[in-house]
């Protein structure tokens, strides 16, 4: 089972367990199944570039092979800066108590990439805290589920007397306009282009 989500709001630890929401979970799920002539479950494979390497599903999800063809686990990636200096490695933030940060502005979820939603089960949740939340106020703090050399932002807000984390990051828009107003030109004149509806 994996560690708990642990936060520290005004000195008081709250503890949820949680479990991923997805669509399969909502909706149910349909599988299509592909069978040979022995009625046996075919599964997927390609092979690669060169086509001396059958890879089956799942496979590149366990590391990468590097220019010589040298299989390289994920473990043993360095995440790298722009300058190509190696970046400091973060570890899960499960079972390590986090800062939680708000109540905040509930319009920030609206600039929030979901990428991640995580229905929570309250283990040692702070009164004080439970009032806010069920109160419709929203907390905000840093997650990371596996570690690596990035985090994200997870939003704690409770909806129907149950309780979510929804995770991603703030996604930024860019505005454009013109960078000079075109304006009408007072002194010319395009009659000559309009139209004479008396000639119809």
């Amino acid at each position: 089972m994996a560690k708990p989500i642990i936060v520290n709001w005004g000195g008081v630890q709250s503890t949820f367990d949680h479990e991923k929401l997805d669509r399969a979970k909502l909706y149910g799920k349909r599988q299509r199944q592909i069978l040979d002539p022995h009625e046996q479950r075919c599964e997927r494979a390609e092979l690669s570039r060169d086509g001396t390497l059958l890879i089956r599903s799942g496979m590149t999800a366990q590391g990468y092979f590097d220019e010589g063809n040298a299989w390289i686990p994920n473990g043993k990636l360095v995440g790298l800066d722009g300058d190509g200096k190696p970046l400091p490695h973060i570890p899960s933030t499960l079972g390590e108590a986090q800062k939680l940060e708000g109540p905040i502005d509930p319009g920030e979820l609206l600039d929030l990439a979901v990428r991640s939603v995580y229905t929570l089960d309250p283990n040692g949740l702070d009164p004080k805290l439970e009032g806010e939340l069920r109160g419709g106020k929203v907390f905000r703090f840093v997650f990371s589920y596996r570690g690596g050399y990035d985090t994200e932002l997870a939003y704690l807000v409770c909806n129907g007397g149950a309780y979510f984390a929804l995770v991603g990051s703030p996604a930024v828009s860019e505005w454009c306009e013109l960078q000079t107003t075109v304006a009408d030109d007072p002194g010319g004149d395009d009659d000559g282009d309009e139209l004479d509806f008396e000639m119809f």
